[in-house]
């Protein structure tokens, strides 16, 4: 069986252009925020929280996706045409939207919890510590999506479905932390 060919598969150019509109929206967005923050620091609060939360569920709604998908390309056969199109969309989850959404994350999570919290709370030092875990299945996933691409994964689908619920634990978590704050 013939390779396909990657630039049918892939969409062309359409990559890069994606590529090109998601960087031009995030720095826009930087912009903004830094005008905002500089201009108007008395605002800057409300506008931090919506972006963090907005960040938050691009970040989770990836992260909840991507193990998914690599369920069904663990099953894929490699070097067909369903491998590759997986391929794509694992590429283009994790560069366009998973990884900028959790920078934005961070970024934004860590100056409200110096801003708002001054790092004090226990509630918050378990919800830091969860974050940082989610951030590591984060790295895992991203480390799972360049063997997938390399054809070199060795995990059969039903570990791709163990941990396609971490995430999903972890958010819990860090939800009722965030809104009960038991401790």
């Amino acid at each position: 069986m013939a390779k396909p060919d990657k630039m049918n598969n892939t969409g062309g150019n359409s990559t890069g252009q994606a590529m090109m509109r998601m960087t031009i929206g995030i720095l826009v967005l930087v912009v903004l925020t830094a005008l905002l923050f500089l201009y108007a620091p008395e605002g800057f609060y409300p506008w931090a929280k919506a972006i963090h939360i907005l960040a938050v569920i691009s970040w989770m709604a990836g992260m909840l996706y991507l193990p998914r998908l690599l369920v069904y390309h663990a099953d894929a056969e490699k070097g067909s045409v369903q491998s590759e199109t997986f391929k794509v969309m694992e590429r283009r989850l994790l560069r366009g939207i998973i990884n900028p959404a959790m920078i934005v994350t961070w970024v934004f999570g860590l100056w409200l919890a110096w801003k708002i919290f001054g790092f004090q709370g226990g509630w918050l030092h378990a919800k830091i510590g969860l974050v940082l875990l989610l951030s590591g299945v984060h790295g895992y996933l991203s480390g799972a999506v360049r063997k997938f691409a390399e054809d070199r994964n060795e995990k059969p689908a039903r570990h791709w479905r163990i941990v396609n619920e971490i995430p999903t634990l972890l958010m819990i978590a860090i939800v009722i932390l965030v809104v009960v704050k038991p401790f």
